[in-house]
């Protein structure tokens, strides 16, 4: 398909806007609060954490997608998650989309609010007013503008993420954007992070929301840092039409393009999620071939890149495929350990180590140069069938425990 990657994130598409702010939420010394915006209206749909404890602001957001809401801005602010905080909490998100309201002059049931960071704590509602103030006389289409803001949402990340593409549908050009942030607290079931892509395409509420559940499921439920599902995992995606389309109002090759770019998006955030892991050194990826179903083989991919085990000869650039295989043993899925064969891959090369049960007497000093690598892959050939899928972590390293330990002071 003629999907092209271009430079961008959130402004990348036509009519989206971008601000950020140093609003003192937690920290002294640098932005902190981030906002876009679209003077036309969005269609919008999302994805939430699973979690039974959710932040204020997942149910804030989680209310207006169900209900159906067309949303003008999305507020996000970084350093104190707005999680276990009871009706004050919600409150806060009120108030934060009233100052929107004020600012912009739209109604406060358009505007998303998302918060990330130390979970238990009271945000500061006078320190987001203000912010939401001074970012609504900020906002701007320009690439920059966007590249602040997904700088300004990030917490533990070592850097921003950001993705776009383009590509036609019916004539017209169309535009897909986003940011992303996530380290610590990711694993698989809506991952943890903060995700939000705008696109400039007209499409169906419905239809979009159909193809985010089901790109979500190859790539950010495709994920795993630490094995601890968040409080805060919000996933959106706006769309305002400016691009001018033919609305897409049925499954046709239109959607099925826009459900593909979609992915190319979420695919390079998630991977980028997955290597700046808290503490990670590497990308670790598992990607498991001729598996007998498509859940088996996601079930295995996360199974292995989930396992702390696993995740720590990748660190140690230790060849130990039997962790690889013990981790795929408890996955839950069913499988013969006579059909699989194992391998190392990287740019550095691809080393077979296990042949249908059989273990092989390989080359180490081979083995630890495939390891060596900023980008690691460990294939998985079942041989059962035709199915496949890939997961994304990272390894584990001495400074996710440093970087945990004193996370809330």
């Amino acid at each position: 398909m003629d999907i092209k990657r271009i430079e961008g994130g959130v402004t990348a598409a036509k009519g989206f806007k971008a601000a950020c702010t140093a609003a003192g939420i937690k920290y002294k010394d640098r932005d902190d609060m981030a906002m876009i915006f679209s003077g036309e209206p969005c269609e919008c749909a999302g994805a939430f954490t699973r979690n039974k404890v959710k932040a204020a602001c997942v149910k804030w957001d989680r209310n207006l997608v169900s209900a159906g809401k067309k949303l003008h801005a999305v507020v996000i602010n970084s350093g104190i998650a707005n999680a276990c905080t009871g009706e004050e909490g919600y409150v806060s998100c009120r108030m934060t989309a009233e100052a929107v309201e004020g600012s912009l002059n739209v109604p406060p049931d358009s505007v998303a609010v998302a918060s990330t960071g130390v979970i238990g704590m009271q945000l500061p509602v006078e320190k987001l007013v203000q912010g939401v103030k001074d970012m609504s006389g900020k906002l701007s289409e320009s690439r920059a503008s966007g590249t602040a803001a997904s700088k300004a949402i990030m917490t533990t990340d070592t850097e921003n993420k950001e993705a776009a593409v383009r590509f036609t549908v019916g004539g017209k050009e169309v535009t897909i954007g986003g940011m992303c942030k996530g380290s610590g607290m990711i694993h698989p079931d809506m991952c943890t992070m903060l995700a939000f892509l705008t696109t400039d395409a007209a499409i169906e509420r419905e239809l979009l929301q159909k193809a985010v559940s089901g790109v979500i499921n190859e790539t950010f439920n495709m994920i795993t840092v630490d094995g601890d599902t968040s409080t805060n995992d919000t996933f959106m995606l706006l769309s305002n039409g400016l691009a001018g389309n033919e609305r897409i109002s049925s499954e046709n090759e239109d959607f099925e393009r826009f459900k593909e770019a979609l992915f190319m998006v979420c695919r390079e955030l998630a991977r980028r999620m997955a290597a700046d892991g808290e503490g990670a050194t590497k990308l670790f990826e598992a990607k498991v071939v001729n598996a007998r179903s498509k859940e088996d083989a996601r079930t295995l991919a996360k199974a292995v890149v989930g396992s702390n085990l696993s995740k720590a000869a990748i660190f140690g650039c230790d060849a130990n495929f039997g962790r690889f295989l013990c981790a795929m043993g408890y996955s839950g899925a069913d499988f013969a350990e006579e059909d699989v064969e194992l391998f190392f891959e990287s740019e550095a090369g691809k080393l077979m180590v296990f042949d249908h049960g059989v273990p092989l007497n390989f080359d180490e000093e081979k083995a630890v140069k495939i390891m060596k690598a900023d980008e690691v892959t460990v294939l998985i050939d079942m041989n059962e069938g035709t199915e496949e899928a890939t997961a994304w972590g990272c390894d584990l390293t001495y400074d996710y425990v440093k970087i945990n330990a004193d996370y809330r002071t």
